[in-house]
């Protein structure tokens, strides 16, 4: 069975950000991020402050996962299900635009901290595009 949503922006809501949330920002992503990530109380780590630029996707992968991090990037690879299961992995949040920019991953990045707490997507697959974010949930399991 899918799991998949798109949910409109909820009017008159705010949530508070988890005060435990640990994020890595992938390389292919700009600075910027971080910032917005900041600001809206998520404190972020990227690829480059750790020295890991430039390192293959599975050592990339690896590290992220011992590490227990919520992983953004804009790599389509870490969108494909069946080599990242939801609910294998901490949560991956993938920017996919057909306008690279830095502004427009910013938007990509607000639309969905504007709709949902971070912590709720956890264990999941979010893609954020032009068009809108689809949330991948783990399957529920039956005993």
């Amino acid at each position: 069975m899918r799991h998949s949503c798109t949910l409109p922006r909820p009017l008159g809501v705010i949530w508070l950000p988890d005060m435990v949330f640990s994020i890595k920002i992938d390389e292919d992503l700009p600075e910027r991020l971080r910032t917005e990530l900041a600001h809206a109380g998520y404190p972020a780590e990227t690829v480059r402050d750790e020295g890991l630029t430039g390192a293959k996707d599975r050592r990339l992968w690896n590290v992220v996962q011992e590490e227990g991090r919520y992983f953004i990037t804009a790599d389509k690879e870490f969108g494909d299900v069946r080599l990242f299961p939801p609910g294998s992995h901490a949560g991956v949040l993938l920017l996919r635009t057909d306008h690279e920019s830095s502004l427009q991953y910013v938007r990509l990045l607000r639309a969905v901290l504007t709709r949902y707490r971070l912590s709720a997507l956890a264990r999941c697959l979010t893609v954020s595009t032009d068009q809108g974010v689809r949330v991948r949930y783990p399957l529920a399991t039956t005993d």
